[in-house]
């Protein structure tokens, strides 16, 4: 059987979701790449790099520049005969894109895989990671969307794939680029961070959230997170939010400050390798999932966890 993943990139370099999705498509047979985009040859190549990848497909054209999930739809589908699985990253990308294809390939879309039992056969979170399904797709074309934290990356190098350009199609889908608003940090990108700190409602406010938590992450070279309670009081922005509603993590540490552990929460960083809960419930359900617990005021236990740094 051959796989199609469908990169993720920003026309120079693949995203790190890729690499994830790579290695799940690897335990379901021949990986092929697709990069469409707008002057994409850096991609592509850096695609072509990535361990255990056969082929790259390239479809460069100007249509393709914003990537609108419409326009990617219609790429894939393009290029889609003679697979039996089309994934995607469970991305905000990946999610836009997916259902299209699968609909348009008239079969049923298994989402946020976690493992691979077999070339049929997936395992998928539901209720909030509380329960774990069992789906088998009975559809000629599996259309997948990869839950990246279930996944190790495999190599971004090492590979020497065949680079193979296609002619990128054009369609009139009525939607329209206006412009993107783009959030610059000096600090690792949330999803990709190897370390994570967070804070939840009793943080308070603004003020102290940005007073308490920038402090910590400096010294750990940490990523910034939140909890939906915290980014809706408006403490945090929405990019920073981690759970069912937010991003998906799982960083090698997660520190919680402040956070009592709702579902919602929880389901959206409870693969994070080690959790470090610091909040002074001693009943709240964060301590639950957490590896080390710290029942104290975050206000005292963070400047001095920040001075023994």
């Amino acid at each position: 059987m051959t796989v199609l993943v469908i990169a993720e990139h920003d026309n120079m370099s693949i995203r790190p979701a890729t690499l994830n999705t790579v290695a799940a498509a690897a335990m379901l047979g021949d990986i092929h790449i697709l990069v469409a985009g707008t002057n994409a040859q850096g991609a592509a190549q850096a695609a072509a790099r990535i361990s255990g990848v056969t082929q790259v497909i390239l479809a460069d054209a100007q249509a393709l520049a914003d990537q609108l999930a419409e326009a990617v739809a219609a790429q894939v589908l393009a290029v889609a005969d003679g697979y039996s699985h089309i994934l995607f990253a469970s991305t905000s990308h990946g999610k836009n894109v997916a259902p299209r294809v699968a609909a348009a390939l008239d079969v049923a879309q298994i989402s946020d895989v976690t493992r691979v039992l077999a070339h049929d056969t997936f395992e998928r979170p539901i209720y909030a990671g509380n329960a774990i399904a069992t789906v088998q797709s009975l559809d000629a074309v599996t259309v997948i969307t990869v839950r990246t934290t279930g996944f190790d990356p495999v190599e971004a190098v090492g590979g020497t794939a065949e680079l193979r350009p296609v002619a990128a199609v054009t369609i009139d889908s009525g939607s329209r680029f206006l412009g993107r608003e783009i959030a610059r940090s000096d600090r690792p990108e949330l999803t990709s961070a190897k370390i994570i700190v967070s804070g939840g409602r009793a943080m308070g406010s603004s003020d102290s959230f940005n007073e308490v938590l920038p402090p910590l992450a400096d010294k750990l070279g940490a990523a910034l997170g939140a909890s939906r309670a915290a980014v809706d009081a408006g403490y945090a922005p929405n990019d920073w939010q981690v759970g069912q509603t937010g991003k998906i993590v799982a960083p090698q540490l997660y520190i919680a400050c402040g956070i009592s552990g709702a579902i919602q929460h929880l389901a959206g960083m409870k693969d994070s390798k080690v959790i470090v809960a610091i909040n002074k419930d001693p009943e709240a359900p964060i301590f639950s999932v957490a590896d080390y617990g710290l029942e104290a005021d975050l206000f005292v236990a963070v400047p001095e966890l920040v001075k023994t740094l």
